[in-house]
């Protein structure tokens, strides 16, 4: 076969690549949850965000983990632009609309912020928690750089008032070399000279108490600091369709009660079998940093399979910037 007709099969399996990863990400489908109804992972004693909320009409009216659609509960998520340039920091801004199509404006603060926006390539890497400003007309903006080329998924976490706390997502894209990345089952993480562990097992459709603990250099930390009102913000990624999951932990720094470390402590209830990624945020000596576990549950295989881009992206050459977790907060 010469080289035209193997670039055309090329194009033709990449096509069809493309449809399936479109599909995942995009279509709702239903799955099994615990008896309450109840998806996501959850912090006794504190709420989470997202659809760690239950028991209301939004969250009731669909069986699925947030973040897989981009409408819910009348609420849309509407992105002005879906195509960026990698390895360059643009503006990126979206709109929230309400059940009667205008911009929503009002929002409720949690953990310190009405909007939290968290975005990661599909394979999972690159992934950054940060929060964008909203002006008058309902418009939210932030600085965005996706690190390099692929298909990326940004899940808008917010409570507009009066309502219950919801998880939208959309799909963005960098045109570039798509390299995707695997990662091995792991349940301890080093960044910037600091280890940290996870303990405990993702059971689904149950709580899971699972508890991170961090140490410096072999020296567990005990002075954490609060960041966003907590001592660290857990989301959870379900590998293949990215189902979305954030929370925080058991107590707060202002209660009296709750230690600054070394350990976090959650209670996990994930909604099926399946391998999760975890990003753990966490702040000590002025610096908010990401440790990042991949944690199968059930029988699962040890390595996350990448999820094909929602559409082709140009294989011309892009920036190469390391497409490892970037933190914006």
């Amino acid at each position: 076969m010469n080289t035209a007709a193997k670039l055309s099969a090329y194009g033709v399996a990449l096509a069809l690549i493309v449809g399936a990863g479109y599909a995942i990400g995009t279509t709702v489908g239903p799955f099994s949850t615990a008896a309450s109804g109840q998806s996501g992972l959850s912090g006794a004693g504190s709420a989470g965000h997202g659809d760690a909320h239950s028991g209301t009409v939004a969250e009731a009216a669909t069986d699925q983990p947030g973040g897989l659609a981009s409408s819910r509960g009348g609420y849309t998520l509407t992105p002005t632009v879906s195509t960026l340039t990698p390895g360059t920091t643009e503006t990126f801004s979206f709109r929230i609309t309400g059940p009667d199509g205008a911009p929503v404006t009002g929002f409720d603060v949690e953990h310190d912020k009405q909007m939290h926006l968290i975005v990661v390539r599909r394979d999972t890497t690159g992934f950054q928690h940060i929060h964008p400003e909203m002006a008058a007309d309902g418009t939210w903006t932030v600085p965005l750089t996706l690190p390099a080329g692929g298909s990326y998924r940004a899940f808008a976490d917010f409570t507009p008032t009066g309502g219950q706390g919801l998880t939208l997502g959309t799909d963005l894209f960098a045109a570039g070399r798509f390299e995707p990345i695997g990662y091995p089952a792991s349940r301890t993480a080093a960044v910037d000279g600091y280890t940290v562990e996870l303990s405990g097992d993702l059971r689904p459709a149950t709580g899971s108490p699972v508890e991170l603990t961090v140490s410096k250099d072999g020296v567990p930390v005990t002075d954490l600091q609060p960041y966003l009102a907590a001592y660290g913000h857990l989301v959870a990624l379900r590998a293949g369709d990215l189902a979305y999951l954030h929370v925080h932990p058991e107590g707060s720094p202002s209660d009296g009660r709750t230690p600054a470390g070394p350990g976090i402590r959650f209670v996990a209830e994930v909604p099926t079998e399946g391998i999760y990624r975890l990003f753990l945020d966490f702040q000590h000596n002025g610096v908010v940093r990401t440790a990042e576990f991949t944690v199968p549950t059930g029988p699962a295989p040890q390595t996350v399979a990448p999820t094909a881009p929602a559409t082709p992206v140009p294989a011309a050459p892009a920036p190469t910037g390391a497409p490892g977790a970037g933190h914006g907060h």
